[in-house]
């Protein structure tokens, strides 16, 4: 659920206005460093380039997802800076000490000392699929009449497909998590997505990942109200498109987080032929967020006191149509009226969906198959990484993208589904 994580540092917000101006300064490049809360850190880097004469500053975030914040220049010279992003109530001042800018991040009262380093730590992502792929990928596009919205998504088929053989291929629609995301589900410069689209070509299955409405090259849609049945929409549309191609034996949605619960809506409308959840939610939103607030909370080291009233009175719920809609929604009667086939998985170290609270409601919820798998793996977080904590704050430190367990289970599980 990466649209209601508590937000440690500071908002990704859209601002305006640059700084004074400094013809130039020998601090030009890019400078990073991590910000430490308590037990969590937080990246960030410092751009600062020359642009007409001038030298501009930008801030990014890239665990937030946020790139290119500008900031406005108080001060700058060739051994000294401060910035300060005004609409979000933040300032650094630093001074170069021995080859690194050392200063202090402030906001909202809160200071904290932040050193930067020269340059731009190289960040791997060994499981990212690099070209040229063994397989056929196309760009495809498909429409949600109902609310405007056109989807445009990358369409792979499996290594040696023929589309004249009699033996079709299965095929699975990828719906991403909370929050608007592109095609790979990118975050933090992991793309689970085109992880699991990769591996699953390499044996045997197709794939359609989408990017989100309004969001890459998909256009239309409502954003600012929409809330997950409108989303659930444009993954039926998804799947109503494979099927019209008749080139699948089956077709089905692999849903993660949010998705999951886009998976069970439809599989109770009987849209999908199965359905892969991978961490989705088995209880009423506000449960859930509860549970996850003070699991977050706790392994942060501070009080682990949210409750569902507290919950329900915070502004953001009534400011959040999405939020609002969610903390009502109980998924129990679509996870009971699903009859396909399902594979459950959860980590039991994630932090947002929490496996023993909601993997345990969709087991004891669904319809009793022998094709069904509920699996819970340890050591694994939201991402399905291997983690310590579990915590959002790891993501970005983890290497792995995916565990290749899960990989291979999930392509194992949909290649023997009859």
């Amino acid at each position: 659920m990466m649209r209601y994580l508590i937000t440690i540092i500071f908002a990704i917000v859209s601002l305006t206005g640059y700084a004074q101006v400094n013809s130039t300064t020998t601090l030009l490049g890019a400078w990073s460093g991590k910000l430490y809360v308590g037990a969590m850190s937080l990246r960030l880097v410092l751009h600062l380039e020359q642009a007409d004469g001038y030298v501009v500053v930008t801030l990014d975030s890239p665990d937030q997802g946020a790139n290119g914040i500008p900031t406005y220049k108080e001060y700058l010279s060739d051994d000294s800076l401060a910035i300060k992003v005004e609409h979000i109530n933040l300032t650094y001042q630093a001074r170069l000490k021995e080859g690194k800018l050392v200063g202090t991040f402030s906001q909202n009262g809160q200071s904290l000392p932040l050193v930067l380093n020269k340059g731009i730590v190289e960040v791997k992502r060994p499981q990212t699929p690099k070209e040229p792929f063994p397989y056929k990928t196309e760009e495809v596009m498909f429409a949600n009449a109902t609310d405007f919205a056109t989807l445009v998504g990358t369409l792979t088929w499996p290594v040696d497909y023929d589309n004249q053989s009699k033996q079709k291929p299965a095929v699975v629609l990828l719906v991403s998590g909370s929050g608007q995301q592109d095609r790979d589900e990118k975050l933090m410069d992991h793309k689970p997505f085109l992880v699991i689209a990769d591996y699953l070509a390499r044996h045997g299955i197709a794939t359609l990942r989408y990017d989100d409405r309004a969001t890459g090259a998909s256009v239309g849609g409502e954003v600012k109200n929409a809330t997950t049945e409108d989303f659930a929409r444009d993954a039926a549309a998804g799947l109503e498109y494979l099927r019209n191609l008749k080139a699948f034996s089956k077709v089905g949605l692999l849903g993660h987080s949010e998705g999951g619960s886009i998976a069970f809506m439809l599989g109770a409308k009987k849209l999908t032929d199965f359905i892969v959840s991978l961490a989705g939610p088995g209880v009423k939103g506000d449960t859930l967020l509860v549970v996850q607030d003070n699991r977050i909370m706790s392994l942060s080291g501070m009080p682990a006191d949210m409750t569902v009233e507290k919950l329900r009175k915070q502004d953001v719920v009534q400011q959040m149509p999405w939020l609002k809609w969610f903390i009502d929604y109980d998924p129990s009667a679509d996870i009971a009226a699903t009859r396909c086939p399902v594979f459950a998985l959860n980590g039991d170290q994630d932090c947002q969906v929490i496996s023993s609270q909601n993997l345990t409601a969709i087991k004891r919820l669904l319809p009793k198959s022998k094709q069904n798998l509920i699996k819970e793996y340890p050591h694994l977080n939201h991402l399905f990484q291997h983690c310590t904590t579990g915590l959002v704050t790891e993501y970005a430190e983890i290497e792995e993208t995916i565990s290749p367990e899960v990989l291979s289970d999930i392509a194992r599980w949909i290649s023997e589904l009859k």
